[in-house]
Parts: C-alpha cells; structure tokens; sequence
C-alpha cells in the first residue's frame, strides 16, 4: 500500500508497571487472545509485536515487559527491551492502573517514560473498578507527574473510551505506508506466542512468587494441514520442589496448566491443538547468561 496523506502508520509501543492491562488492551483492539495474559504480574517477557490494519491506518501495537527495579539478569533484560522500545516508537502509550496512586513500579515506569521525548498519551486503566467519588483525586496524581502527556481514562476489558483511544492514537501517527500485508496480525512466529501462552497459564494456576521462576520453551511445533497441531513444550523451573509443585500430586497441576494453555493456543491458531508439556530444572536460569540465552533472551549489549 503506498504511502499517502490519508493513510497512517507507525509503531506505538505500550509501557507501564507489571500488571496494568497492556495485553488487555492490545487484545481487545485486536479481536483476538495474541498476548499472554493473567492475573499475576510480569506475564509478558519479550517484546511482541502485533498488526492492526485499519482502512486508513496500520498500527504496529509494542507490547512490552512491565517496567520493574531488576532484581536478576532477567530482569535486567527485560527492562533494556521495555525501553528500547520506548525508544524506537513513533507513540509511545503509557499504561497506569487507575485502581491505586502511583506506586514503587510505576516510579519506575515514570522514571523511564520522562525520558522518552515521544510520549504523547497516559491511558488510566480500569476505571470500572474504581469509585466515580475516587476519580478527581487519581487522575490529578497521574497528571502531576507527566504534565505534558494526554490523559485518557479507560476500561481495556469492559471497553470504556477504548475505541475512542485508539481512533486518537491513529490521529497522531505519521502519514506513511502499511508496513505489513493486510492479513498479517503479528511478527511473532506462532510458536513464540504459544510458549507465552503456556507461562501466562502456569501462572494463573499456580500461587505466591512461583510463577516468577517459571520459563517455558517449545520444543516441537508441528503443523498437521490445516485443522490441527502437535506442540510438545518444556517449562524448566529453579529448583526440584518447584518442579514438585508444577507437576502436582498425581500430575494434576501439570494437566491444569496443559488444559487451559492447550484452550488458549487453540484460540490463538483457529486450530485443535494435541499438547505435550514437561517440567525441568534449570538451576538459578534467571540469573545465568547461557540458560538465558538457551531461552531465547537477547544478550546484554557489550
């Protein structure tokens, strides 16, 4: 498609603190479940980029890892990704969760978005969980802290003031071509979002700071035609209680996070979905630069 003044385009990457609803969002803008999602903080880590194709625009959507003080190697990664990609954006989307004031993560949030010259826009999330009485004095702490941004208050999952968000992020993208075929919703290979997938299930069915050393890889991706595929994965955990845990009495953990992933793949692909999930120990893998890399984690830049 060539490039014309009535057509926009652009990358818009969504930041904030763990847990906020920038998966939420994306996925609604969306239609579909492309981004891992659950109830605990610091699901996504890595970057995925996804395609909507408007008639009048194309918006490449950034969903980036939460921003967080690092504690490991991991998160040390993480946050570099987070902000590069704050960096390489044309708009960039900060995402606040409206339901508290600013807290330790969202300092740091803040801390990084003030750098960013491309900020443009503050979206306030889940205003359908916070009092009408509450409002006046959350939005004022939000605006005292990134004045120059534009503030919109909204619901990613019950939909209020989302398409209207969305149509301003379009009005202040530059006029260019679309980047990518009209069909294309995502960069990221199949295969990736389904290790997503499966992590975002582990830690919605598991408790306390578990889910944290949790990484899943997929090992085998195997498409058969058009109507099914085989996916065998391995989520590899720190320690050997942990694999206790993840396998549960009898197997019965393992087989709740293989039935809800297994749900989400198959939503995801449009396909019956036979998966196969192990559970190995990889000793300290957070803080150790070869696991990280077996993992799929960019190295840290020299």
């Amino acid at each position: 498609m060539p490039a014309s003044p009535l057509f926009r385009s652009g990358f818009v990457a969504l930041v904030g603190a763990p847990n906020v609803g920038k998966s939420t969002l994306m996925n609604a803008w969306l239609g579909q479940s492309l981004a891992a999602v659950s109830p605990r903080p610091q699901t996504t880590l890595r970057l995925q980029r996804c395609i909507l194709t408007l008639p009048a625009a194309q918006v490449v959507l950034v969903d980036t890892p939460g921003y967080h003080r690092p504690r490991h190697q991991l998160g040390k990664r993480i946050a570099r990704m987070a902000e590069s990609a704050s960096t390489d954006a044309d708009l960039v989307l900060a995402i606040f969760d409206l339901t508290h004031a600013p807290d330790s993560d969202d300092v740091v949030a803040i801390e990084q978005l003030q750098r960013a010259t491309q900020v443009r826009l503050i979206a306030l999330n889940k205003l359908d969980a916070l009092p009408d009485s509450a409002l006046p004095t959350r939005l004022e702490a939000y605006r005292h802290v990134l004045p120059d941004a534009e503030v919109w208050m909204i619901s990613a999952r019950r939909g209020d003031h989302r398409t209207d968000l969305l149509e301003r992020i379009v009005e202040l993208l530059p006029p260019g071509p679309a980047y990518y075929p009209p069909e294309q919703v995502t960069e990221t290979y199949e295969r990736d979002v389904a290790a997503e997938l499966i992590r975002a299930a582990a830690m919605s069915c598991l408790e306390q700071e578990l889910p944290h050393s949790v990484a899943t890889r997929v090992d085998e991706y195997l498409e058969r035609g058009e109507t099914g595929a085989r996916v065998q994965a391995t989520l590899f955990v720190e320690r050997p209680s942990q694999k206790a845990i993840v396998i549960g009495r009898g197997g019965e953990m393992i087989r709740r996070i293989g039935t809800l992933a297994r749900q989400e793949i198959e939503l995801m692909s449009g396909r019956k979905v036979y998966l196969e999930l192990h559970v190995k120990v990889l000793p300290g893998w957070r803080n150790d630069d070869l696991a990280l890399r077996r993992l799929g984690f960019p190295p840290e830049p020299s």
